[in-house]
């Protein structure tokens, strides 16, 4: 069987790579010929754990390939994923133009059926969009070639992605016809065989599916930063809480943890975009606008901390700050927390010296030379007012305190992941600001 992915971004490359795992030929299609050039090269742009082994697995075996000629790919091929990207509009809305522009050039290049798969996530109504801008260009082509389309969202969690595709929780799939099914069900058939439940529905409920799945956890995050706030103000420990509530079976112990807000490529620009379709529709989805409220204020809320440790005036202080990805196991940065801390601390007229163990090239990318790049983790505590942690990396969990100690100006941490137990901060005689329990002030 062969399938063609457009797009060699972070739902693409994996989704090819994956499906080529299974023995599909995959082509893998993009625009951009220096990304292509670097996958033919043997080298992968983004950071996922164990991609690169079964990349150049797929590839030695000649079963995933990488060009930027569409036309020639669709020879023979029985489905096509759309993968590319849908960034928000100014409005929040998903800018479907990259989708829409492929969807247009396959309706110049088919020549026999095959299933178009919307695999980007799009607001509700894109795959019937999709289907009418190929019908638009098989007219004006003056040929009738049968076709379907379908939706496939993905589910995949940054950090995780390649199991998450290889044993999924599910597989969801819109259909509007048997032949499409059938289509789709061949495809998935090595994950139908280990068990992996598939979901056919209609397209619409396919589609809403995956904006509903994104929006509920970005709800619960929201939630338990919010009660975490209120923890704070009545005495109560965020983390005792979250024990208590994750032991119910209704509720359960995912995506309950605090932190400084939730960032990545799909949470914000989902909730965004799920809010702004509501609008268009006249229906105001009030839990979601104060998800999204909750989150931007929850970006600052370290630097409230730090203020009130340090005194409004931050001018002349340097911070060391341990991560700098929006979660472990990954080094995208779009929607970071650490983005937000950073640019307030620079206004702030305070200097920043960071370290994350993937995401340095990203962050240079993002923000050059306005913050400075640590070796390591106490590399970047050297002369430091205080240390600042934001993303919760593996590493990060049993350092050597006691360097730590003798490399910081002030024994002083902000924990924005809660690493740490404040007892052990209190014997340890470190100020310790966390989220949602005591703060342990030893020393100004």
């Amino acid at each position: 069987m062969k399938i063609v992915v457009v797009g060699t971004g972070y739902v693409g490359l994996v989704s090819g790579t994956c499906f080529s795992q299974t023995g599909v030929d995959v082509v893998c299609v993009d625009v951009d010929e220096r990304k292509i050039n670097m996958l033919n090269n043997g080298h992968i742009p983004i950071y996922e754990p164990g991609l690169e082994d079964i990349f150049k697995f797929n590839v030695e075996k000649g079963r995933l390939l990488f060009t930027a000629n569409l036309k020639d790919s669709l020879d023979e091929a029985e489905a096509v994923f759309i993968a590319v990207g849908t960034p928000p509009d100014e409005d929040g809305s998903a800018d479907l133009k990259y989708v829409l522009g492929v969807a247009r050039e396959i309706g110049r290049n088919i020549d026999h059926y095959m299933v178009i798969v919307t695999k980007s996530t799009v607001p509700v109504g894109t795959s019937m969009k999709v289907k009418a801008a190929i019908q638009e260009e098989l007219k004006k082509r003056n040929v009738d070639i049968p076709f379907d389309v379908a939706s496939n969202p993905e589910f995949l969690k940054e950090g995780s992605a390649v199991d998450d595709f290889l044993k999924p929780d599910r597989i969801v799939v819109g259909i509007e016809s048997p032949e499409a099914e059938k289509t789709m069900r061949k495809l998935y058939k090595p994950f139908l065989l280990n068990g992996h439940p598939i979901l056919f529905m209609d397209i619409s409920s396919s589609e809403m599916t995956k904006y509903a799945a994104n929006a509920m956890l970005a709800t619960r995050i929201s939630f338990m930063n919010d009660i975490a706030n209120l923890c704070e103000l009545v005495g109560a420990d965020i983390g005792m809480v979250r024990k208590g509530i994750g032991s119910d079976a209704r509720i359960g112990n995912k995506f309950i943890y605090p932190g400084t807000g939730y960032g990545g490529s799909c949470f914000p620009k989902d909730v965004q975009a799920l809010v702004r379709t509501a609008d268009e529709c006249g229906h105001s989805l009030d839990i979601l606008k104060a998800v999204e409220a909750v989150n931007y204020r929850q970006k600052e809320v370290l630097i409230k901390k730090i203020k009130l440790h340090f005194g409004d005036n931050l001018k002349g202080l340097k911070f060391g700050m341990w991560g700098l990805s929006f979660k472990p196991k990954t080094d995208d940065m779009r929607e970071a927390p650490s983005l937000v801390i950073i640019d307030i601390l620079l206004k702030e007229g305070a200097s920043v010296v960071a370290y994350d163990p993937v995401a340095k090239e990203e962050a240079h990318r993002i923000l050059g030379d306005s913050i400075a790049y640590a070796k390591d983790e106490y590399d970047a505590c050297i002369d430091a007012d205080a240390l600042i942690i934001v993303t919760e990396w593996p590493e990060f969990r049993m350092p050597n305190f006691r360097v730590i100690e003798k490399l910081l100006k002030t024994k002083t941490i902000f924990d924005g992941r809660n690493i740490y137990e404040p007892d052990e901060m209190q014997e340890l005689k470190f100020n310790y600001y966390s989220i949602g329990r005591k703060s342990i002030v030893v020393s100004k």
